[in-house]
Order: C-alpha cells, then sequence, then structure tokens
C-alpha cells in the first residue's frame, strides 16, 4: 500500500504568505518615511490675503549632502530660488498662468563669527548651528506674492512651488563642476495644491 504525506507547512502557506506580505509592507511604509525624512521637500504650503495682496507661508525641510555642508563650512555661499508657479484652470482651452514669482534666499558661514547666516527676502538672521539655520531658511512667511486684484475670490487656483540650489551663483569651478554631477544639486520635488481665492477681511471701523 503507498502512503501520501501532505507537510503540514503547506497547509500554513497562504497564512505564511499573509503574515510575509504584512512584514514587508511594514518595512517599505518604515524606509519611504525614513528616505522621505533624509530629503529636500515642501512639507506644506498656503496662500493667504493680506494688506497688499497675497502672501505665501510654507514649511520647508532642507537636508544638506556632505559635499553642500563641507562647502558652508570653508565660507562658500549657497544661494537658493523658492520659485511658486499660479495658474487657473480652464475646460476648454491651456490653464492660464497668473503670476510665477521667485525668492531668493542665501545662507552661509561666517568664519570670523563662527555663526550661520540665512538671507530671506529683506530678512537677515544668524544662529550658532547649521541644523537650526536650515530650519530657518525653509520657514516662509508673508512672502508678498501677489497685488490685489489678481485673483477673484471663491475662484479656484492652482499651485506648485519648490526650492532648489541656484548653482549659476556657485564659484565658477564648482559652477562647472556642479554640470556634471549631482553633489552640487539640491532640489525638492513640485509642491503642487489646489485653493478657493480667499476674501480680503472687511476693514476694522474707525475708533470713535
Amino acid at each position: 500500500m503507498m502512503v501520501f504525506f501532505t507537510p503540514c507547512c503547506a497547509r500554513s502557506d497562504p497564512a505564511l504568505r499573509w503574515l510575509a506580505g504584512l512584514l514587508l509592507g511594514c518595512w517599505l511604509a518604515v524606509s519611504g518615511s525614513a528616505l522621505a525624512n533624509d530629503r529636500s521637500q515642501v512639507r506644506q504650503a498656503v496662500i493667504l490675503p493680506s494688506l497688499q495682496g497675497y502672501v505665501l507661508d510654507a514649511d520647508i525641510n532642507i537636508v544638506l549632502n556632505r559635499t553642500l555642508e563641507d562647502a558652508l563650512t570653508k565660507g562658500i555661499n549657497l544661494h537658493f530660488l523658492l520659485e511658486l508657479e499660479l495658474s487657473r484652470p480652464r475646460n476648454w482651452w491651456f490653464d492660464e498662468n497668473i503670476a510665477e514669482p521667485v525668492r531668493k534666499m542665501r545662507i552661509y558661514y561666517h568664519l570670523l563669527l563662527r555663526r550661520y547666516v540665512v538671507e530671506s527676502g529683506y530678512t537677515t538672521r544668524t544662529t550658532a548651528t547649521l541644523e537650526e539655520a536650515l530650519a530657518m531658511l525653509g520657514r516662509v512667511t508673508d512672502w508678498q506674492v501677489l497685488d490685489r486684484g489678481l485673483l477673484k475670490t471663491g475662484r479656484r487656483y492652482d499651485a506648485r512651488l519648490r526650492l532648489r540650489l541656484d548653482t549659476a551663483q556657485l564659484p565658477k569651478p564648482l559652477s562647472i563642476s556642479a554640470v556634471s554631477g549631482d553633489k552640487w544639486d539640491l532640489a525638492t520635488p513640485w509642491y503642487g495644491w489646489s485653493f478657493d481665492a480667499p476674501a480680503f477681511p472687511s476693514p476694522s471701523p474707525p475708533l470713535p
């Protein structure tokens, strides 16, 4: 008489595959989160009304590689461009381009003061650590991007924002090498969102 044996592990294959898939999914989620924290990216951005028009607030995570960190400590200036694109979607034609403002930013290490200097717009600040300097550079508040009348209240608009290193501002030998390698390259992915143009607050009545 011939006897057939079925390995007990064969009956548990579906369960093992499910467990393996679960572990793989958890690993990918953790790895993806770690990678996201290790790369420069725009975390959030919003356009708000102001007395003069519309301003942008944003939070950007900036991560420098070793080459850029070493360049700072040697006194090399790093220039950045904060680029915003605003458009109005249209159903039967190309989107209408509203504006493409650009903000120039700079960070450098002052060798005599031994402090990092951050310039953004018309504001200059200093700090003792690179971590604090990058946090300052990545906090954008009240950036005037549009004048009054360029957006219609309640209408839908699209926006895209990114930060990139302006390699054209590097010293000449570095500018040449920046073309052929990625050590001198830093750019966040485009951060896109849609919003309804907010209404301006009513002016406060004069005090009696």
